[in-house]
């Protein structure tokens, strides 16, 4: 099945007038570590700088203001981007040598001004396919991002969601939020930071419970356990859709962090294999006594080497260990960090394959960032207790 693009779900009927044979779903993934088989990869191409709103500002270091008041609604630099471009090329081509079958999002102009009854915005990019669909078993979830630059990015991806679903995969849109101005404290930023930090602490974000929304990179999985945090972007009313709406199949577990942006947790905690995971070590889980009690291995990767020059518009520099599994004895990981391709040679020796995407991290993502796994090699199992 590693070999084949895609599968039909469509009925075939033998010559001899046998029962109809139904071939597998083109989805099925259940862990971040089973032989991936099939995967969406971003495009950077005509990827647009969000306007500094409110939400934008709460996850954005304060050096990088002066380039969205620059730059919002308007094209990232040029020569940045057509680098970036370059790169995640050559990640797709590297993930066809590995024997994943790669596809990409649709062209879009994100520059296009649009209108609701509630908001004006420009777009942004297709560039983070994790941020919107999150694939649990053979279901494709869209997320309801809590971006106002995000709210059309779903259009990049309906026309393979669509070739998907015909196929045989479930398609389930979450509650899309109307983004009304209820959904943000609008004094979230006029804070000094240390009050944000003990607002974090509390549990206070730039996102209110007026009405659900999430990011799908909010979640991160392990079989029948799924995990999630409260950032940003997320809020405790888009943790209890996903609860209720995976029920009773799999459990959502909220976790936290020490973190005064939160937005993402695959930047903070990524699971790479059963009962293995990389915990940022300036962002320690607050519940991490739960996975030693489970008997789960965790790991602190080391500290970033990416330049304190090199923009990083979008993230932190612990994209470092935003990396993606092939499966559990290889990994996709950057090539100038060394230090951590060295951590994964220890770890039982798996294998690393480094690719150089540093202007890509820029746009605010990892490999992990920039891929949705479509279908892994594996089965339903449970791995947390």
């Amino acid at each position: 099945s590693s070999q084949a693009a895609a599968y039909s779900q469509s009925a075939t009927t033998p010559q001899d007038g046998a029962e109809p044979v139904q071939q597998e779903c083109p989805v099925c993934s259940y862990n971040e570590w089973d032989p991936l088989e099939e995967v969406i990869v971003g495009c950077a191409e005509n990827a647009h700088v969000p306007p500094l709103t409110v939400e934008v500002k709460a996850v954005t270091y304060q050096k990088y203001w002066p380039f969205y008041q620059k730059y919002g609604g308007q094209s990232f630099p040029a020569d940045h981007l057509k680098k970036a471009v370059a790169e995640i090329e050559e990640m797709c081509n590297i993930l066809r040598h590995e024997g994943v079958t790669v596809r990409r999002p649709e062209p879009i102009d994100w520059s296009v001004e649009y209108k609701t009854p509630d908001f004006t915005s420009t777009g942004m990019y297709a560039a983070m396919p994790r941020d919107i669909l999150l694939v649990v078993g053979n279901e494709i979830i869209e997320a309801p991002m809590a971006w106002r630059s995000r709210f059309f990015e779903y259009r990049a991806y309906r026309p393979m969601i669509k070739e998907y679903f015909r196929k045989g995969a479930k398609w389930t849109t979450a509650p899309k939020p109307t983004m009304a101005d209820e959904l943000y404290d609008q004094t979230y930023m006029d804070c000094q930071h240390e009050d944000r930090i003990a607002m974090v602490s509390e549990g206070n974000f730039v996102t209110t419970e007026h009405e659900l929304c999430f990011d799908a990179a909010d979640f991160i999985r392990a079989g029948k356990d799924i995990f999630a945090q409260r950032s940003h972007v997320t809020n405790l009313l888009g943790i209890e859709w996903m609860r209720r709406h995976l029920a009773p199949d799999y459990n959502v577990h909220t976790i936290s962090f020490k973190d005064v942006n939160p937005m993402h947790i695959d930047g903070t905690f990524n699971i790479i294999g059963p009962g293995l995971v990389l915990s940022n070590p300036d962002r320690p889980c607050q519940q991490i006594e739960m996975f030693e009690k489970a008997g789960w291995t965790i790991v602190k990767p080391p500290t970033p080497l990416i330049p304190d020059d090199h923009p990083m518009w979008l993230s932190s520099n612990w994209l470092s260990m935003n990396v993606l599994m092939l499966d559990e004895e290889r990994v996709m990981v950057e090539a100038n960090e060394t230090t951590t391709q060295k951590m994964f040679e220890r770890l039982a020796g798996i294998e690393t394959i480094k690719v150089n995407i540093r202007h890509a991290n820029s746009l605010g993502g990892g490999f992990h960032c920039w891929t949705t796994d479509v279908r892994r090699r594996g089965t339903l199992q449970s791995y947390f207790n």
